[in-house]
């Protein structure tokens, strides 16, 4: 059987694209022939290579959550002070939500899009959230083994609660035109921090 013609297109490039339009509008507000257009790509050459528009947003989640997301991985896990890793990400997102050039976290975004009886795609995103929550957990347990929190500190409810400040603080950025509530959330997570 002979092989169709090679791809025209570097179909990563093309996710990479069609995961900034998500990113940027949302799933319902994305259009098809937008996506045709942005991904600079046929109708037929995105079905044939990534289905439907919602098997194309799983994988553009699946590639957000490879690149931007891995991001917060590694900050987490340097080597050094782990608060001092967790305080300077918390900064980074309050620079970030504070600008107008925010647009939030596309895990976020999903989730306030999501249809409650799609059970697929709830299961994808809490997937999603469940990486960043165990990135903070394995943070204070080394938080924790090193002294930096008390033994006693429950910190999978600290993990719990610090990845949806971090969820939250980007989807307020989304909308926000003043840096001062990211930075009063961020000083406000951070002082519950010093608590711990």
């Amino acid at each position: 059987m002979r092989r169709g013609p090679a791809k025209q297109f570097d179909p990563q490039e093309a996710l990479g694209k069609a995961m900034e339009l998500f990113w940027a509008k949302g799933y319902a507000a994305t259009g098809m022939a937008e996506l045709q257009q942005q991904m600079g790509i046929g109708r037929k050459s995105l079905y044939d290579t990534f289905g439907s528009k919602r098997q194309l947003f799983i994988k553009a989640l699946q590639l957000y959550s490879d690149t931007v997301v891995r991001q917060l991985f590694d900050e987490l896990s340097k080597a050094g002070s782990p608060l001092g890793h967790v305080c300077r990400l918390m900064r980074l997102a309050e620079d970030y939500n504070a600008t107008p050039e925010s647009k939030g976290c596309l895990l976020g975004v999903g989730m306030a899009q999501c249809d409650t009886s799609d059970a697929e795609m709830a299961e994808t995103l809490r997937c999603h959230m469940k990486g960043i929550e165990e990135a903070f957990y394995k943070t204070f347990q080394r938080a924790r083994d090193v002294g930096e929190l008390d033994a006693n500190t429950n910190i999978r409810d600290l993990a719990r609660l610090y990845t949806v400040v971090l969820q939250g603080l980007h989807l307020v950025g989304r909308v926000q035109a003043t840096a001062a509530v990211p930075r009063s959330v961020v000083n406000a997570a951070l002082n519950a921090l010093e608590r711990a």
